[in-house]
């Protein structure tokens, strides 16, 4: 086996090397082409990064699951949470423990309602999730009148964008969270079954798996980190505006299935999300230095997801083909040597 072939091999159980290797080519042509990408600028983007990271993982979990599961209520769930912050912390460290417990109160009870939408009414969870963003963001419009000030906790401040020697505090917060992800992923049972949900419900259900227990809790995880998120940006940000979420709509997805995550689900990897959203924040820096407008900008992204979704759905269906050609001769070889 050659040097090119073991790395191939090594790389289908490692997807996530692709989007590093992305990220170290696009970042070498864009410090050559426009000579302003440098050491200092690069720790700005993964500060970036490190926002959005926090909510791919959340998504990363509930596409995990399978069957197209899609989190479409995390920006609201993160800009109401700004709100919250604001109406509960005050500004004050002496708030801050009653502004934690209820967002991520809130977190927990739209992850709770998200997934009885999905496991209990069936409904796919694309709608679901998309109503459940809906009636959220009527609470947002609720909490934006009651506003009377954009007063932030300075300890939120600080983990939001203080640094320890050099390193955003944020960026360690998100290094943290990968490594406890990766760990649950591939050392716990939850990690297990969760593949093993994304992969096939029916066998999933069949080895003893509690299906439902496990997409409920990949719903529970993306609201209670998008709870948290909406905490920090809104402390970054200084404060909380009615679409400081919309940008993680698609950019949460796009971090998911770009930094190797399969979309029909069964397999995930943190470590390719943060990659993923590292390459991301280089691609918008990139458009608005080329003073591209918004609307162009989302236009470029949804073609980077709809090009991956197509590469990832290729390869699922060619996987697909093989596997049952595998079982299909598996099957013939067993009937053959059974005694008529």
């Amino acid at each position: 086996m050659t040097t090119l072939s073991k790395f191939g091999s090594w790389a289908q159980s490692h997807r996530w090397i692709w989007s590093a290797l992305a990220v170290l080519l696009f970042w070498g042509v864009l410090s050559t082409v426009t000579n302003r990408f440098s050491v200092a600028s690069l720790s700005g983007i993964f500060l970036s990064a490190s926002f959005l990271t926090v909510a791919g993982i959340g998504q990363m979990f509930v596409v995990t699951t399978g069957r197209g599961n899609i989190d479409l209520s995390i920006p609201s769930v993160l800009t109401l949470n700004a709100y919250i912050a604001l109406l509960t912390v005050r500004g004050q460290d002496a708030n801050l423990a009653l502004g934690v417990l209820v967002a991520l109160g809130v977190g927990l009870a739209v992850g709770l309602f998200n997934a009885a939408l999905v496991v209990r009414l069936k409904v796919p969870a694309i709608i679901a999730t998309l109503a459940t963003g809906y009636v959220l963001a009527t609470a947002t419009l609720l909490a934006n009148r009651s506003i009377h000030g954009f007063a932030v906790s300075p300890t939120l401040k600080f983990l939001a964008a203080g640094r320890v020697f050099g390193t955003p505090i944020m960026l360690l917060i998100c290094i943290a969270l990968i490594a406890a992800t990766e760990f649950v992923l591939q050392r716990t049972v939850y990690g297990r079954t969760l593949s093993a949900v994304g992969q096939s419900r029916a066998a999933a259900r069949l080895a003893g798996v509690a299906v439902d227990r496990v997409i409920t809790i990949a719903f529970v995880i993306s609201a209670m980190l998008a709870s948290f998120l909406g905490l920090v940006l809104g402390a970054y940000v200084g404060g909380a505006f009615l679409e400081m979420g919309q940008p993680y709509l698609l950019q949460s997805i796009a971090a998911v299935v770009v930094g190797g995550t399969l979309i029909f689900g069964g397999s995930a990897t943190a470590i390719g999300v943060f990659f993923a959203s590292v390459l991301l924040i280089l691609l918008v820096t990139l458009m608005q230095i080329m003073q591209l407008p918004p609307g162009s900008q989302d236009m470029l992204q949804g073609v980077v997801v709809i090009l991956v979704l197509a590469l990832a759905g290729r390869d699922a269906i060619r996987t697909t083909i093989t596997r049952g050609a595998g079982f299909s001769h598996q099957s013939s070889r067993q009937q053959g040597a059974s005694p008529t």
